[in-house]
């Protein structure tokens, strides 16, 4: 099977600490992954050796069928991986609208007219469109988390990795999220989700790996991994419902 997405023995480590170990993980076209596992499992580091933001000690990354263990950060990007951050840092002094327009020239390397149509697809989608000419840093943490979102948007991937972008908000505002990235999810788009707030997760994913010290602890339909014992030990500490 060629994946949209795959990594095979990833291996990472700083320092002494081995933080990824032996990782292998495929992502189907059309899917919607979620990533789950305890603070410090390896999961956002997975996204940056996906990402290229660091580089695998061992393994490969799988884009489509092509190996692009060894390609910048940019050239993985302009292929089609989006990403957002845990923690949105925009362009506070730019308004929204240029903090997306940054997304789309430099990641997909279009010039600022040509990606004017994109900018304003990857506003509406995220809900910020009625916000394009304000200021970022005045947006609350939900417009901070829909401007991560739009920008990778911007860079019209086929594979989106979304870094806990539900964590710090309202349940109300989780609610909104959701819904937003259940749009998403009819376009097409690939979608792999690292997320705490686990209802979330049940709301959209389709399949649920668990990752723990660097390795797949397990992966399977997302309530019963949830419920499963092994994962309510290392993740939820607690007994399975």
């Amino acid at each position: 099977m060629t994946y949209a997405l795959e990594t095979q023995g990833l291996r990472k480590s700083f320092g002494g600490v081995l933080v990824i170990d032996d990782l292998s993980i495929g992502v189907e076209t059309g899917e919607a992954l979620g990533i789950v596992g305890p603070n410090g499992a390896g999961k956002t580091t997975w996204f940056n050796l996906i990402t290229g933001a660091v580089h695998a000690d061992a393994g490969k990354v799988i884009f489509q069928g092509r190996d692009i263990t060894h390609l910048p950060r940019h050239e993985r990007c302009r292929l089609g991986i989006g990403r957002t951050f845990q923690i949105p840092r925009p362009f506070g002094g730019m308004t929204v609208f240029e903090n997306v327009l940054v997304g789309a020239t430099y990641g997909r390397n279009m010039s600022e007219r040509a990606s004017y149509e994109r900018c304003v697809d990857a506003l509406e989608v995220a809900g910020l469109l009625g916000k394009a000419n304000v200021l970022a840093g005045s947006l609350t943490l939900l417009d901070r988390k829909r401007l991560e979102l739009a920008r990778a948007l911007a860079t019209d991937p086929t594979v989106l990795l979304l870094d806990e972008i539900a964590g710090g908000l309202t349940e109300a505002e989780v609610e909104e999220l959701i819904g937003e990235i259940k749009g998403l999810r009819a376009t097409g788009i690939t979608i792999v989700w690292i997320e705490h707030i686990v209802r979330a997760l049940l709301a959209v994913v389709d399949r649920i790996v668990v990752i723990n010290f660097g390795r797949k602890l397990c992966e399977g339909e997302p309530r019963e991994v949830m419920n499963s014992a092994e994962v309510q030990a290392c993740y939820m500490g607690g007994t399975p419902a």
